[in-house]
């Protein structure tokens, strides 16, 4: 039987910035058309606001591992959302990367299942918060697992988090509730490959 997938992400680092701009914009002084300048430079601003945006709002990273599939699968690269916590809260079904717990060089991706206050179990695969059993459509059927979970309230600042393909998935059902402190980012959107290109949900 395989060991569980921890489906851990890459981190990209941040492009270098260049000082190409200044030799576009000088290609077209002197005598031509204002236009044209007042074009080139609007469309540096654009470039740089965005090349600014991208690189301290949202950062690229690479999912290694198939515990989130089919939402994502190994290899995606996505941006995750570094800010989007520090404005609002950690929501139920967000899927969030973190510190692993259990070594903080490692960030991990899973889907928030429930959040401070909430009480948990899990009883032959079905999860149950607050009572209540949870719908979840981003589970196929052949993902599911039948695993069960002892019944658990989480203290403030602690999330249950799990990954879409139970079945191989190693979440806090193996190293518990994830504190707040160690979530630092939202996934927002993948990029590559170009068709699952779109939002995470």
């Amino acid at each position: 039987m395989s060991s569980p997938d921890p489906e851990e992400i890459s981190e990209y680092p941040n492009p270098a910035s260049g000082g190409a701009g200044g030799d576009v914009a000088a290609a077209y002084g002197g005598a031509s058309s204002s236009t044209l300048s007042a074009w080139l430079r609007d469309l540096l601003f654009s470039i740089a606001i965005s090349f600014l945006i991208i690189t301290f709002l949202y950062q690229p990273v690479r999912v290694e591992g198939t515990s989130m599939m089919p939402e994502l699968r190994d290899q995606d690269r996505l941006f995750i959302n570094k800010y989007a916590y520090h404005f609002e809260q950690v929501h139920r079904d967000d899927v969030v990367v973190f510190l692993y717990p259990r070594d903080h060089k490692k960030s991990y991706i899973k889907r928030v299942i429930a959040g401070p206050g909430d009480t948990l179990r899990i009883d032959n695969g079905q999860v149950y918060v607050n009572g209540k059993p949870i719908a979840e459509p981003y589970v196929p059927a052949r993902y599911q697992d039948e695993r069960s979970y002892p019944a658990i309230t989480l203290a403030a600042n602690q999330y249950f988090v799990l990954g879409d393909h139970r079945s191989i998935s190693s979440d806090s059902r193996d190293f518990g509730p994830v504190n707040r402190s160690l979530i630092y980012g939202k996934a927002v959107f993948v990029y590559w490959p170009a068709d699952k290109m779109g939002v995470v949900r």
